[in-house]
């Protein structure tokens, strides 16, 4: 039996589908190659290429081996092209993850894992915030995300499948052992904005607000490690096959870092200065968005290993200056 990961061309896939080949997984991935890389793809995995939402490419992935599980990546992520165009979200999100559960029903695949995200709770009452906690995502993006949370909800209460959906908070980082990272160009990611400049990839970085109610002004998030987050997949495809219980967990530190905090980690580890502008806020943007974790920590006794900034800043910059090697080797 094999796990598919569809999206797994793309950061975090990528990242996934290394750990479960380290595990001894039988791996297929699918993924339409719109903002992934067919390299990025370990040489033991089989690569289907094309869109989850196209029944032949789903008939092509399933049939490749037994499929016992799925893990799901695919879909839009930048919040602010969401507000542009909705459609597009609900498209690539919600109506091409409708078309993936049914695949599963169909053939009858016991367990999935969904790519949720704390977009799904808007501009948070309170923080940390919690899994209960009021759902009123304030973008199109947020509310693809939750309208699919619905459908697995609905779909494991008339059939056989079961479901976890993982809510992110600010995935960084990149895999330790360098064998893959944040590869989409024209990334909005904080981090990845700050190590392209950090390389002379972009003309500085622009910090949007920076009169926010917290400790030096500027937005708080809860960074967490990309090879932290896989392994909470991991964990919970393993509880998936061990309980057969569908569970819904905030995935961060519970730990607030500032944009500028950030930004100085990244300049600390590339050991030099770059260009930092201030605009104002962006609409939608709350002063701080932070997990409340304490349901992964017991559900899945996650124990994350890599909860510290530096760390996530000094790996980025490693995958950066990579891609940056990789690339001009290619010219």
């Amino acid at each position: 039996m094999a796990i598919l990961v569809t999206g797994g061309a793309g950061y975090i896939g990528s990242h996934m589908v290394w750990r479960l080949l380290d595990a001894g997984e039988t791996v297929v991935v699918v993924d339409n190659l719109s903002t992934g890389h067919d390299w990025a793809v370990p040489a033991q995995a089989t690569l289907v290429e094309g869109d989850i939402g196209d029944p032949a490419t789903l008939a092509r992935a399933f049939g490749q081996v037994g499929i016992e599980a799925v893990i799901h990546f695919a879909g839009s992520v930048v919040v602010p092209e969401s507000l542009a165009d909705p459609l597009k979200y609900y498209r690539n999100n919600t109506c091409a993850s409708r078309a993936l559960i049914e695949a599963c029903v169909a053939r009858n695949v016991t367990s999935l894992i969904f790519s949720s995200t704390a977009a799904v709770y808007g501009e948070p009452e309170a923080c940390p915030v919690a899994e209960d906690a009021p759902k009123r995502p304030v973008s199109p993006y947020g509310t693809s995300k939750l309208m699919t949370e619905l459908m697995l909800a609905d779909v494991a209460r008339a059939s056989g499948l079961r479901y976890a959906a993982l809510r992110y908070f600010n995935v960084a980082g990149a895999d330790p052992q360098g064998r893959t990272g944040q590869s989409t160009q024209g990334a909005t990611h904080l981090l990845k904005v700050a190590c392209e400049a950090a390389l002379g990839k972009r003309d500085g970085l622009t910090v949007f607000g920076t009169d926010y109610p917290t400790r030096d002004g500027t937005a708080e998030r809860d960074y967490i490690h990309v090879s932290d987050l896989v392994e909470a997949h991991f964990l919970a495809l393993k509880r998936l096959r061990d309980t057969r219980e569908n569970f819904t967990v905030n995935c961060g530190y519970g730990r607030g870092y500032s944009v500028l905090e950030v930004v100085q980690a990244v300049q600390a580890a590339a050991g030099s200065p770059f260009p930092v502008h201030h605009g104002g806020r962006r609409a939608g943007d709350p002063p701080q968005v932070i997990a409340d974790n304490a349901a992964i920590v017991k559900l899945l006794d996650w124990e994350p290993h890599h909860m510290d900034l530096e760390r996530i800043a000094r790996d980025a910059l490693a995958w950066e200056r990579h891609l940056q090697t990789r690339n001009s080797r290619l010219v």
